[in-house]
């Protein structure tokens, strides 16, 4: 019999948890603290009597999530964490400082089916979608290793969110309430390649996060080159179904865009893009890439990036940030240290 997952539970469903095992609906109360409280087993739970724990767990489980690695950085004390899940696979998670607040980018898949030619993520493609209580874990281990409070939340680690749709949305909700982290969604950010049928139907949702669509090219000949979506949703219908959510949601997006060295950074590009983007309701994140071994790809250099983001702010403007470059020295971009396991395997 398969066990229920509780911490991928609403609070009211674990009362209706407990009532439908023949417990009053306050031992499902009971239940939820415990869990908020991060109990690891039923019987660390004190308050729930010894009857209804066998009945836990003869049905019901808690889900585990054990670091593997954990590396920390010198030159800005970002953690990236490899995170071993019960079936044995495992997942990148990264805990960033920032003046705002402590933000962690966690993963949503075990690997991604995407093929996004520059993303470590997505090398030996897709095992699974990891469910609502596995990202949750995420979060929780993220801070109970470092001792601090998560304030934010960036969906844009391993896996492509609104593949893993129903389980991502069940999670966004959990977070969001008090009982467990009460995270707003205006603190969560979401990636997304640019699945269009799937940003309509989040568009809809009446969620305040934000979207952060990667574009990474300013053409469609460019993006298909590096990333296989592109061969299904053109820019003209990715852009429309953009304009389509903020206009829906009265959200700006955040377009994300990985400068390449002599493949998408040329100050031509910059004025492809700046004219995709000029009179959107859009801010422009640009993105040095991190190189990864089995790409010939190179970061950008310094002058080049500048050039870029002078023109697509200056001539057509569009706000335009430089991702500051966290973890420079512990890999800090999600998927390798995935990949280096599974090399050692």
């Amino acid at each position: 019999m398969e066990k229920t997952d509780l911490l991928s539970l609403f609070p009211e469903e674990l009362e209706q948890f407990a009532v439908s095992h023949g417990e009053k609906a306050f031992r499902g109360r009971q239940l939820a603290q415990g869990l908020a409280n991060g109990a690891r087993c039923f019987r660390d739970i004190t308050t729930l009597p010894a009857r209804f724990v066998e009945t836990l767990e003869q049905t019901a489980e808690i889900r585990g999530m054990e670091t593997e690695r954990k590396l920390v950085s010198k030159l800005d004390g970002t953690v990236k964490f490899l995170f071993a899940l019960q079936d044995g696979e495992a997942v990148e998670s990264v805990f960033m400082r920032y003046r705002h607040g402590n933000t962690v980018c966690i993963s949503t898949q075990v690997g991604c089916r995407m093929g996004c030619a520059f993303c470590a993520s997505t090398k030996a493609g897709l095992v699974r979608s990891l469910e609502p209580s596995e990202m949750l874990l995420q979060v929780r281990r993220a801070e109970e290793e470092t001792g601090e409070t998560v304030s934010n939340i960036v969906l844009m680690g391993m896996g492509e969110p609104l593949d893993n749709y129903d389980n991502v949305l069940r999670f966004l909700r959990l977070v969001n309430r008090k009982e467990v982290l009460g995270i707003g969604m205006r603190h969560i950010s979401l990636s997304t390649c640019g699945l269009v049928e799937r940003m309509d139907r989040l568009a809809k949702e009446d969620l305040q996060l934000t979207l952060s669509v990667s574009l990474h090219a300013p053409t469609d000949e460019k993006r298909r080159e590096i990333m296989p979506i592109a061969r299904k949703y053109s820019l003209r219908e990715l852009l429309a179904a953009c304009d389509r959510y903020t206009a829906a949601t009265g959200r700006r997006i955040s377009y994300e865009y990985a400068l390449i060295a002599g493949v998408n950074d040329t100050p031509e590009d910059a004025h492809a893009l700046g004219k995709l983007l000029r009179g959107r309701l859009a801010h422009l994140n640009l993105i040095p890439v991190n190189p990864i071994r089995e790409k010939a790809f190179r970061r950008s250099e310094q002058q080049a990036i500048q050039t870029f983001a002078q023109i697509t702010e200056g001539t057509y403007r569009v706000s335009t940030t430089v991702r500051r470059r966290l973890g420079g020295d512990i890999d800090a971009s999600c998927g390798q240290l995935r990949a280096n396991r599974e090399t050692r395997e």
